[in-house]
């Protein structure tokens, strides 16, 4: 059991211990390895780093570390090795007074009338590293783009004289109610949009009755976003493989105890995608002028423009592939899901070796640039246990989804920032806005519970076409819908 007398001799780049949540750990060997450059580790070599690091990483982020790094409970007064002032100092620059304030015009929660709204606030209060990580897509986001885009080439074939006093907006997906025919999909980071972070998803999912899928990389640990759930919640769990399958069976068997009611491997990150707006916002914040000396001394130049997504994802194993999935098999009981299935081929396969169900998605377009909108893919694929996600932002997205044959829809981006900008009453809004259009589009198109939408609703004629491009004169006529203004300055 080390002491902080000596965490505090570990200060250099040839012997690096740190301290997280009173425990310590030789990062040594991993500051070559850590995307975000070594820099911002070394500013903590000797000292404890636990508010640095829980700005980005989950808790248990640690346990991705190898057992002979972890030197267990740090004995003594942790205030010998507490960062110094100027470390925990935020610096109010001109940009972030201006956000602040902001924050103080934003529009009443009762001004917001759909996702969209969410959006525009969220992007004017939150920070810059926030807003880059949760808005940005892959290379020149055409897919980001398309995702959302692809819903438009298809419209709907309504059913008339249907008696649509009652519409039931419940279902059933893999084997777990929901009120609503979607769920909030693994999203990672959570605290960069609010301190409470995934907690606040959990918490409004728990209120309304709506399934929370919970994210590897989340900014808490798997166990204190799943304490949070109240009786009877149900919870998926999304797994990126760690390339230490000792780790990886440890956290898939701890996510079943917890009960746990599907295991979601992504099979779409090998590696992650170059997001340049995250880049941009050089999130790991290592220019400081001690550091560069520390540095002086080395001939090669850190990449320092990784971004958050790459500095908190170096575990993922890039040799996954389709003979593991009978490893996952034999290791657990819960439904196997394929998470990121971009073509039909792909869907088969996933059901010929005994998945329980796929996910058509393109990670949100954040991965692959030019990978189809899932919404195109899931018109390909024939009947199995299918969920969709990736560009959904309206009710007749979902209702257009659910009539092409999948079973539910995640939505991911939208419930963040409306937890970023209003937190836990935002989400608990944002599900609100999906259910008022719901019920008003099933009655408009005929339909009075979620298992009447079929393919006879929809006209998919349109679909696999590229997005039309702009009608000058068309869109010089038109006035935009406008959004939720912020409020006039005092």
């Amino acid at each position: 059991m080390p002491t902080v007398e000596e965490v505090k001799t570990h200060d250099n780049e040839e012997d690096c211990w740190i301290i997280i949540h009173g425990k310590a750990y030789n990062v040594t060997d991993f500051l070559d390895e850590h995307p975000g450059g070594k820099d911002i580790i070394l500013k903590y070599a000797g000292r404890d780093a636990t508010k640095a690091f829980d700005v980005v990483h989950p808790r248990d982020m640690v346990d991705h570390l190898a057992e002979e790094n972890h030197l267990g409970d740090v004995e003594g007064d942790m205030e010998a090795v507490a960062p110094d002032d100027a470390d925990e100092e935020d610096e109010q620059t001109e940009e972030e007074i201006k956000r602040q304030e902001l924050i103080s015009l934003k529009p009443d929660l009762s001004k917001i009338l759909n996702l969209f709204d969410f959006e525009l606030v969220a992007r004017q209060i939150m920070t810059n590293n926030g807003w880059a990580y949760y808005s940005s897509g892959a290379d020149d986001e055409i897919t980001l783009r398309e995702n959302h885009l692809a819903y438009q080439q298809i419209f709907f074939r309504p059913r008339i004289l249907i008696n649509v006093s009652n519409v039931d907006l419940s279902t059933t997906m893999l084997g777990c109610p929901s009120k609503l025919p979607f769920y909030v999909t693994a999203t990672a980071l959570g605290k960069l949009g609010h301190a409470d972070g995934e907690k606040i998803l959990t918490r409004a999912c728990g209120t309304s009755g709506i399934i929370q899928m919970i994210p590897t990389l989340a900014s808490f640990s798997f166990d204190e976003i799943a304490d949070e759930a109240i009786d009877g919640q149900n919870q998926w769990f999304q797994l990126y493989v760690n390339s230490d399958r000792k780790v990886t069976e440890r956290i898939v068997r701890h996510a079943e105890e917890r009960g746990i009611k599907g295991l979601f491997i992504t099979v779409d990150a090998p590696a992650l995608g170059r997001r340049e707006k995250d880049m941009r916002s050089k999130f790991s914040s290592d220019q400081d002028s001690n550091v560069q000396k520390i540095n002086e001394k080395e001939s090669k130049q850190i990449d320092r423009n990784q971004g958050a997504a790459r500095a908190i994802s170096s575990f993922i194993d890039t040799s996954l592939n389709w003979e593991d999935i009978k490893w996952f098999q034999s290791i657990t009981k819960m439904p196997i899901i394929l998470k990121g299935v971009q073509r039909w081929e792909d869907a088969v396969r996933a059901a010929e070796i005994g998945c329980s169900g796929i996910v058509i998605s393109n990670h949100g377009g954040r991965q692959l640039e030019f990978a189809p909108a899932p919404v195109e893919v899931l018109a390909e694929i024939e009947k199995f246990l299918i969920f969709v996600d990736g560009g959904i932002r309206r009710a007749t997205d979902i209702m257009k989804a659910l009539s092409l044959g999948c079973n539910g829809v995640g939505i991911g981006r939208p419930f963040l920032y409306a937890m970023s900008t209003y937190g836990q009453e935002g989400v608990e809004k944002a599900f609100d806005i999906l259910r008022d259009e719901l019920e008003m589009n099933m009655r408009l198109i005929g339909a009075t519970k979620i298992d009447d939408l079929n393919e006879s609703f929809v006209n998919i004629k349109g679909t696999g076409k590229r997005t039309i491009p702009n009608d000058y004169l068309f869109n010089s006529v038109y006035e935009p819908l406008g959004s939720s203004n912020f409020k006039p300055k005092l």
